[in-house]
């Protein structure tokens, strides 16, 4: 059956809002998944000054430049 335009324009909008939808979801996920991994290495058993200057580091630093440094 043919689609009317108004009828497919709304039809696209409803799928580009689910699509925007899952890429909200993903990017939840992908932040829990790295808060349990920064969690598991131990990083947040760090004191509070060891753990505002590693911060500290990365911000001034780059997060390239300190993986760089870390796998050197």
């Amino acid at each position: 059956m043919a689609l009317s335009i108004e009828q497919e324009r709304q039809q696209l909008e409803a799928d580009e809002a689910k699509l925007a939808d899952r890429r909200k979801k993903l990017l939840e996920r992908e932040r829990t998944e790295r808060l349990r991994a920064i969690d598991q290495s131990g990083l947040m058993k760090a004191d509070g000054a060891a753990f505002e200057g590693i911060m500290k580091a990365i911000k001034s630093l780059g997060l390239d430049e300190v993986a760089k440094r870390l796998t050197a």
